[in-house]
This record gives C-alpha cells, structure tokens and sequence, in this order.
C-alpha cells in the first residue's frame, strides 16, 4: 500500500497531494456529520460536502494516476493546478454553506448566491471540459507501454465521465436533483438518494465513475479490447436508464 501510495505521488505530485487533503476533509466531515442534527430538505447538511469532498479526492487520485503516462509536464502541470483552483472553489463553498446550514446548489435566495451558483456551475464545466481535453490526449498520443484494453478502457472512461458530468446541466435546469417530488429524508443511507421519486443524481454518479470502473475492470479481470468496448456500451446504457428511470419520477429503489 504504500509502495502504491508513492508511485501515486511520483506521477502527478499535485493531484496527489490535492486529492489526499479532499480526503482527509472528507473523513473530518463524516465524523462532524456524527454530532451534527441540522438538516436542509429533510438531510444532514453535512452529507453533501462529504460526498463531494471524497468524490474530488477520488477523482484528482485517477487523474493523477492517468496524466502520469503523459510525457507533457507542462500541459499536465497547467490541468492540475486548474482542477486545483476550479474543483478546490467548489468543495470550499459548498463546505462553506453546509457550516451556515444554507444551500449551496440551488440557492437563489439572493443576487450573491445566485452568482456563487453559477460560478459552481462554471467551474465544474471547466473542469470538466479540460478532462475531456485529457481524454482526447489518449486519443491522438502514442502510449506503446500500456496494453490496448487498458488503453482503450481509460479513453472510454473519461468520455463517459465527461458526458454524465454534463448530466449535472439536467439538473440545474431542473432546479433539483429529485423529479416527481421533493425532500431528501428517508434515502439510500450516506449517498441519501431518492426513494420516493427519481433522482438525477444517480445517473450522474454511475456515469462519472466510469473513469474509475472501466480501467480497473480492463486492467485486472477483461484483458481484451473488443471486450472493454462492450462493457463501455454497457455501462453507458446503465447510466443512460439510470437517467430514462430518473426523468420519467421513478426511483432507482423504492419501499416496494
């Protein structure tokens, strides 16, 4: 583990260091959660950062992990110090907020958190969109030391992570992550999704976590690229009917 943890660290020192502190908040967070009894829409306040806080983490980690087989320093210092400061903006105001047990998405109560929101919005887009640059990087590079599925499944990984990223626009259009209804209380315990009517939020989290799901199965159990390509289209097809399920109020689980 930790020989694991200082290869991690020799490819992208920055995203390393980054992800290891949205972590470490995460932890914090989920144990203020503990002793915590405020509530916005019927959910602990403390449950969204948390979520977000291990997401950030998890992700600057793959990235740090892939941008190690580039050999571009400079184009790859430019993406992590700017997922760095866009994604960092992000988790701090939403930390911020879920302090003031205020909202954080969807908080138009004034001209200042209607702005806040959107500059959210914009950097999640930014993000986003700089990864999708990375993803065409394995696209046109040349990579003769990784095998082809591996190479294969980190390429469909983070398109499909770009694509359900950009979900969140359904979302924000929507006003909320629930259709059909509103309120969080009585959720899928921790990740609090919906019971009750469809949640946008699922589609969104299969989606994104294709970065991580795709290269670990290519890596360690599918060794064939003809086989990562189905399991992309697959995988793609889940989150897509985790987002029909969504839109037409239905939730992924239900009491019945």
């Amino acid at each position: 583990m930790i020989a694991f943890f200082t290869v991690l660290r020799s490819r992208n020192e920055l995203l390393f260091y980054f992800g290891l502190i949205c972590l470490l908040i995460a932890v914090l967070i989920l144990l203020i959660a503990k002793f915590s009894y405020v509530q916005i829409n019927g959910a602990n306040v403390w449950y969204k950062p948390f979520k977000f806080a291990l997401s950030i983490g998890m992700f600057c980690w793959t990235m740090g992990w892939y941008t190690g087989y580039l050999e571009l320093p400079e184009q790859v210092s430019i993406y992590s110090w700017t997922t760095i400061i866009l994604l960092g903006f992000e988790l701090f105001y939403i930390t911020f907020q879920a302090a003031r047990g205020q909202l954080s998405h969807y908080n138009v109560s004034s001209s200042l958190y209607t702005s806040l929101t959107a500059a959210m919005a914009f950097a999640a887009m930014g993000a986003t969109l700089y990864t999708g640059y990375i993803g065409i990087l394995f696209c046109t590079g040349e990579f003769p030391e990784l095998p082809g599925y591996y190479l294969w499944a980190i390429r469909i990984g983070v398109f499909l992570f770009v694509i359900f990223a950009f979900e969140g626009a359904i979302i924000g259009a929507n006003g909320s992550h629930s259709v059909g209804g509103s309120g969080d209380e009585d959720g899928i315990p921790l990740l609090n999704w919906s019971r009750k009517y469809g949640d946008l939020r699922i589609a969104h989290f299969v989606g994104m976590h294709a970065l991580q799901v795709l290269p670990l199965m290519a890596y360690y159990l599918l060794r064939d690229i003809k086989l990562i390509i189905i399991l992309g289209l697959v995988y793609g097809a889940l989150a897509l009917f985790c987002l029909i399920q969504a839109l037409n109020s239905k939730p992924l689980l239900s009491f019945s």
